[in-house]
């Protein structure tokens, strides 16, 4: 975490993986399915990252997009995927879990931990929808969750930046013991804000994608078909990290440009 500050980066590839640590991430967050928010990715794709970066790799366990209220079946697909990342290099884990009334789901989040120890954990941005954050932060660090990714339950992290500093003030005073890089704030984070939201949250981390589209190598194109539903993304266009994006927001955060 060079110059008090350490970017983690959120990819679906393997590609993705490699041009982020070029950038300068010190954490990947690895995850498939980023249109949905991100989903477990399969377990062939962590091995394959983990043979091309050295940078700890988080890896998301979430069996489905949508919400976070989950059914026994779903919480055992859950469980089988967290032994399987431990088994195959996963350096820490990140899922959440919520009742249906927004809280957090204590007795799931805690039988869930107990599989992921003894790796570090993240509470995911399940948590920008709960009913009441301020409660909620309490419960999580009470469960013992290392930290928590949010976007101030807003639709991006500068728009949620009051609720962060909120929440950064409500935990860190020098009786709690609590460091600002339980809340590495995430969503919607590019080189035009990452400045406002790093000054404005006092965070020593940050998450961000970092990607741009680049144009896929197909030569023979049919318009005619699409592989998924309509609001998806074209098949001819694959969103990747940028390398450039990347180094942009790691020197922003080290505030050497």
């Amino acid at each position: 975490m060079d110059d008090g500050f350490l970017m983690e980066v959120c990819v679906d590839s393997v590609e993705s993986a490699v041009n982020a640590e070029r950038g300068g991430a010190g954490r990947i967050e690895l995850c498939a399915g980023l249109v949905e928010g991100g989903t477990t990715p399969s377990m062939g794709l962590l091995q394959v990252v983990k043979q091309c970066v050295r940078v700890p790799v988080f890896v998301m366990i979430r069996p489905r997009g949508g919400d976070f209220l989950y059914s026994d079946r779903e919480v055992e697909v859950m469980k089988a995927d967290i032994r399987l990342a431990k088994l195959h290099g996963a350096d820490g884990l990140v899922f959440g879990a919520l009742t249906e009334d927004g809280r957090i789901d204590t007795e799931l989040c805690t039988a869930l931990l107990a599989v992921c120890r003894p790796l570090p954990v993240t509470f995911h941005r399940a948590f920008d929808m709960v009913h009441d954050p301020l409660v909620a932060l309490e419960t999580l660090i009470s469960l013992g969750f290392e930290r928590v990714l949010t976007s101030g339950c807003d639709s991006s992290a500068l728009e949620g930046l009051s609720l962060i500093k909120r929440l950064a003030e409500q935990v860190t005073s020098p009786a709690r013991c609590v460091t600002s890089g339980l809340f590495p704030p995430g969503g919607g984070i590019t080189e035009r804000n990452l400045q406002r939201i790093l000054e404005g949250s006092t965070a020593s981390e940050f998450h961000c994608s970092a990607r741009s589209a680049r144009d896929s190598g197909m030569k023979f194109r049919n318009p005619n078909v699409a592989m998924g539903a309509s609001f998806s993304a074209p098949e001819y266009s694959i969103k990747v990290a940028d390398v450039a994006k990347v180094r942009t927001l790691n020197a922003i955060a080290k505030n050497i440009l």
